[in-house]
């Protein structure tokens, strides 16, 4: 079982330009007994649910209240990678569609309200360093682009080594392109979001205020049919509400126990390096899979910030993951605060192996790194987010275990849970809420809570066990499931 966040941290560059306004944020000096909606998490799951509340006709006169154990977006939406990039051959067209949506919808967002976040469209470089990945790869971008031609249309399969070092890649024997990838200091788009909420007066945000416990009474009001409520506790008091918003994400488990083998806590760890000297910007996102004999299931991922028109101009190189390297187990961890020093020690020294840098690299051993951070990010058992109703659980909604990969699926997420308290406070059942989701393309039938799922999951391997046979990627757990099916008939 997960515990809270802890109380201290490793720094994470992203809240190297804190928002003033939001440190140690209150809205209210003292914690609302009541609410009609609590959201728990401020990362980007947490802050796009209250964002959709607040534009939602449904919910205008509803009090919504915000919690965080930390700082806002002091969690894994503000010490990850940066990137924002569907992986569009990994799973099922639906699930390719939905990412890509969620890109275009993030991307929206930030252009309308001119967010200043360093976001960067460009094209996502996802390198494989043995023949056999690099074949799996293009047998699924293949596969893709006959299964679904217009979402195949934006990826491109090179393989030729000319091709590959115009890319900057550096031995790797194929690599795929993304057209549609982007770039962004997300701890900015989020604080920028919450500011707004906060000011416009649609949201009450209450930093430093860990839930512990979660328990559902029936309030019974004189005159009035009982009604069931959640109970949250804090160190600040308790608060009671309809509705409970769950996007504790690799936290989940702490106030949702039953979750414990479902969403799995794991720890990532990330870099700012400084760029060779003399060096130009990267012009693409990377992915680097299986690079020097690594776990596949664990990419590295890189993306490079501007050299010029922005706060602290060094294009730094943000690279992370180091798996391979690691000292300290990193599975089923949540102690963000220490640092895996072998891990750090693989990011500073790798890109200058993996890519094509330019600039003075003659006797370079390794980058320097003005950064060095911890990130606890929740890995689903099936690889795909769990996101709904909670069973058993009335007025419990939770959006979470992105797998490392919540900046192309956070944002609509935190959309669909808020329709279904919405559409099921009008009275329309939950299924059919879902049901409309799907079929719109608003949510993946595969991330829907369901008690179905929920036992489907007790068949396959647990995430421990995954990470020890190298399972990658949703389609090997998709394959998993169907094979332990036809075993038991």
């Amino acid at each position: 079982m997960a515990s809270l966040p802890t109380s201290d941290s490793t720094a994470s560059f992203w809240h190297s330009e804190p928002s003033e306004f939001l440190l140690g944020h209150r809205t209210t000096l003292v914690l609302p007994t009541e609410a009609d909606i609590v959201i728990v998490g401020s990362g980007i799951t947490g802050t796009s649910a209250a964002s959709f509340l607040a534009e939602d006709a449904r919910a205008r006169e509803l009090n919504v209240v915000m919690l965080d154990a930390r700082e806002a977006c002091w969690c894994a939406t503000g010490r990850n990678g940066g990137h924002c990039q569907p992986l569009l051959f990994d799973s099922s067209p639906d699930v390719a569609a939905f990412e890509l949506r969620n890109y275009r919808a993030v991307k929206s967002y930030i252009e309308e309200h001119n967010v200043p976040c360093e976001w960067r469209s460009l094209t996502g470089c996802r390198t494989f360093w043995t023949k056999s990945l690099a074949k799996a790869a293009a047998d699924d971008v293949r596969e893709l682009k006959r299964d679904a031609p217009e979402l195949g249309k934006k990826v491109t399969i090179i393989d030729d080594e000319e091709s590959l070092k115009r890319y900057r890649v550096n031995g790797a024997p194929g690599a795929t392109l993304t057209s549609c990838a982007g770039t962004l200091w997300p701890y900015k788009l989020i604080t920028f979001i919450l500011e707004k909420l906060i000011k416009e007066g649609r949201l009450n945000l209450q930093t430093k205020t860990p839930v512990t416990k979660i328990e559902s009474i029936t309030d019974s009001v004189e005159g009035l049919a009982p009604e069931l409520r959640q109970i949250l506790y804090t160190p600040s008091g308790i608060i009671k509400a309809r509705h409970v918003i769950l996007a504790t994400n690799a936290y989940t488990s702490h106030l949702l126990p039953e979750f414990a083998d479902l969403i799995v806590p794991e720890r990532g760890v990330m870099t700012a390096l400084l760029p060779p000297t003399k060096s130009t910007r990267l012009e693409n996102s990377y992915g680097f899979v299986g690079a020097l004999g690594g776990n596949p299931i664990h990419d590295d991922y890189l993306v490079q910030r501007p050299f010029s028109d922005v706060p602290n101009p060094a294009g730094h190189l943000m690279f992370g993951g180091g798996y391979i390297g690691r000292k300290r187990k990193m599975i089923g961890e949540t102690d963000d605060s220490v640092l895996d020093e072998g891990s750090t020690k693989y990011l500073r020294e790798t890109l200058l192996k993996l890519l094509i840098l330019g600039g003075e690299t003659d006797g370079l051993i390794e980058l320097e790194a003005t950064h060095q951070w911890s990130g606890i990010w929740g890995t689903s058992k099936d690889h795909h987010p769990w996101v709904g109703a909670v069973p058993n659980r009335s007025g419990v909604w939770l959006a979470g275990g992105y797998s490392g990969h919540g900046m192309p699926n956070g944002t609509l997420c935190g959309k669909a849970v808020v329709e279904m308290v919405l559409t099921q406070e009008r009275g329309v059942a939950i299924d059919q809420v879902q049901s409309q989701l799907v079929t719109d393309g608003n949510l993946p039938q595969a991330y829907i809570i369901t008690q179905e799922r929920i036992e489907r999951c007790k068949d396959i391997d647990s995430v421990q066990v995954q990470d020890q046979k190298g399972i990658v990627g949703i389609r090997s757990i998709d394959a998993m499931i169907q094979a332990q099916k036809s075993h038991k008939l």
